[in-house]
């Protein structure tokens, strides 16, 4: 019986075939190749060899030629990529080419000889009768030869041999110090391809963490360590990026974090100053964001990313997490509601009097201005009566801004492409949506504090008591309850269209949220208020409309039938000049909300990171790019420019460029 292939090999195979024929350009009887151009431009689709060349591509044909015809059939192209998929495949693929004999062990001179023609000429010459050396292939007299575990040690060794007999070879004096342009041609040269560009630029600034203008031993090792243990410092500075309450660290907090998150202590505290100063060439406040700390490395950052997201499976929820999920935004949209509401309430229930004053009946005009109407609750109703309405208003905002929260963001998620965009049309759509919503709640709880805000100056005229919230609406009723809706609506759909939109960019483009940068507090409350503006201008004339429409009409005033009736009365009587104003209360709202999110995050996750992950993806046929370039790690170790060979050079297993 033959042995059936898992899905997951299935899928591999079809994909090696695809990009093989997609990509072969040779056919000989009726059988397709590929020659090593092809090869590269099939491992390598789009790369423009900024940082690593064609030809350093090219040294992993040689592997994958194992019959060295100069072609390469689908079988052995298949080989080859099933090769990189194993978690050992750098060294796999070094250990292959310096074993130019094939006999699975290589010799001290085996690895002097092809050592010496990938580095080039003008690289720091290496001491082949070091003593470090000896303790791997023996010496002349006694010769060992490295089978594959033993070279993968060497291999690991070898950067750091490197870099110890580079700095002897500045340091002709034996000083202890090399200058920052040496130290800058020792760590092109050994990690060349690790940095990114920002940091090769500034690699002579090092002479600046210390006074003085030299750079020392231990300053180049300290820098050498830190490059080795990036995907530790990664680690550290994600966790302690992620408990931090405003998105940035400092150094104390890096060391903190990492203590913890090793056995052992891993990190000295001249590797950490050398981490902030090259993370924080660009602000130099001492608290670096994850932003910062995308600079440091080129491909581990920008690369190594999309292949783990490549590989995430996809998460299907059951009806109950995601009826938990919904109840949990619920819950988040009502506390924040609550919290906005009462910050600002004074401030509503005097914009709600001065937009009942009506200028036609004579004496009615109780206030001069904002101000005035304030002063004036105060002295006839006490501080109190500022708050007057607040707990119909508190009983009513839960559910409105749980709503109108929860429905912005679950049509934006629904309206989101798998990249993670969104198109401004369906930005206002979403809001619009989620303005329109709360109205169920919204009317009747407008209604109800509206009356009680202006109770309090119709009992003061009359010497009458003052109304109760239960005493209102029995007297409204349940279709008195949504006298006005229209004018709700007119106001409240356009108001999260312009809110919700605006909200969202100035995050994103003024304040530069991002999977890699967290808001502040400040920046958050900042935005939101700022959204407010806007949506709050535009949105006042329907509001005074809705206002008019909601107040019960005493003897002498003006009574309205309808939007068009109430808006052709008002612009009649008093003119189209009206207080316009903007809505903290909407950037507290906000505010509030995302810090509860982010203080408990459903699932244990925080929002941001969803977003970052949701927004990272490696097509299937870029899988194969980055095992290539993985691969090539070990070689890239040992020089950056290891497989660029001079074309007088004519190296046994590896082709030349």
């Amino acid at each position: 019986m033959s042995q059936q292939s898992s899905p997951s090999n299935e899928i591999s195979s079809e994909r090696y075939k695809r990009i093989f024929l997609k990509f072969a350009s040779v056919e000989k009887n009726g059988e397709k190749f590929m020659t090593k151009d092809d090869f590269v431009n099939a491992i390598a689709p789009g790369e423009d060899y900024s940082k690593l060349q064609k030809a350093q591509y090219g040294i992993l044909f040689s592997v994958a030629d194992q019959s060295k015809s100069g072609v390469l059939s689908m079988s052995d192209f298949t080989v080859f990529e099933n090769l990189l998929t194993r978690p050992d495949a750098d060294y796999e693929i070094a250990f292959r080419l310096f074993d130019t004999a094939g006999s699975g062990k290589i010799t001290r001179e085996q690895f002097k000889q092809i050592l010496s023609a990938n580095i080039g000429k003008d690289a720091i010459p290496f001491d082949f009768e070091c003593e470090w050396l000896k303790l791997y292939t023996g010496g002349k007299t006694a010769a060992h030869e490295m089978p594959y575990k033993e070279f993968t040690q060497l291999l690991k060794g070898l950067q750091a041999e490197r870099l110890r007999q580079a700095f002897k070879y500045y340091d002709t004096q034996t000083s202890g110090y090399i200058t920052p342009d040496e130290f800058k041609k020792i760590m092109i040269d050994i990690a060349g391809h690790k940095l990114s560009d920002h940091v090769l630029e500034n690699l002579p600034t090092l002479s600046n963490v210390y006074a003085g203008s030299k750079i020392s031993f231990a300053n180049v090792m300290a820098f050498y360590n830190v490059i080795r243990e990036m995907d530790m410092v990664e680690r550290v500075v994600r966790t302690a990026v992620s408990t931090s309450k405003d998105g940035t660290i400092t150094k104390a907090d890096f060391l903190h974090t990492a203590a913890k998150e090793t056995r052992f202590s891993l990190f000295t505290p001249m590797e950490a100053d050398i981490i902030f100063h090259f993370a924080g060439l660009e602000n130099a406040s001492g608290k670096l964001t994850l932003r910062d700390f995308f600079r440091l490395l080129e491909a581990k950052w920008e690369h190594a990313a999309p292949a783990i997201a490549a590989q995430q499976p996809e998460v299907k929820h059951s009806a109950m997490h995601d009826f938990l999920k919904g109840s949990y935004g619920f819950l988040l949209g009502s506390i924040s509601g609550a919290v906005g509401a009462t910050v600002v309430y004074p401030i509503d229930l005097v914009k709600t009097r001065m937009q009942n004053q009506r200028s036609k009946v004579v004496g009615e005009l109780l206030y001069k201005n904002s101000i005035d109407c304030f002063k004036k609750v105060i002295k006839n109703e006490g501080a109190l009566g500022l708050y007057r309405g607040l707990g119909p208003q508190l009983v009513g905002v839960a559910p409105e801004k749980a709503i109108k929260l929860t429905m912005n963001d679950f049509v934006r998620r629904n309206l989101t492409d798998k990249n993670g965009n969104i198109s401004f049309t369906a930005e206002l759509i979403a809001g619009g949506v989620a303005g329109g919503s709360q109205v169920v709640f919204t009317n009747p709880l407008e209604i109800v504090k509206i009356r009680l805000q202006v109770a309090g100056e119709a009992a003061k005229s009359l010497d009458a008591p003052r109304p109760g919230a239960v005493a209102i609406v029995r007297n409204l009723g349940i279709i008195g309850l949504y006298k006005g809706a229209s004018a709700c609506l007119l106001r409240d759909i356009p108001f999260s269209a312009i809110y919700f939109p605006v909200y969202a960019h100035l995050k994103k483009d003024v304040f530069g949220e991002g999977p890699d940068h967290r808001l502040a507090i400040s920046e958050l409350l900042i935005a939101g208020a700022a959204a407010g503006m806007p949506a709050a201008y535009f949105t006042t004339p329907a509001d005074v409309i809705k206002t008019r429409l909601q107040v019960e009409a005493k003897k002498g005033q003006s009574s309205y039938n309808g939007i068009r009736d109430a808006a052709r009365k008002i612009y009649a009587e008093e003119g189209p000049a009206r207080i316009f104003r903007s809505s903290p209360q909407f950037g507290t709202t906000l505010m509030v909300y995302e810090v509860l999110q982010r203080a408990f995050p459903f699932d244990g996750t925080s929002d941001s990171a969803n977003k970052a992950l949701a927004q990272v993806g490696a097509p299937a046929e870029d899988l194969s790019y980055l095992q290539s370039k993985n691969a090539l790690k070990i070689l890239l170790d040992v020089h950056y420019k290891f497989g660029i060979v001079p074309s007088n050079v004519n190296l046994p297993g590896v082709a030349r460029a």
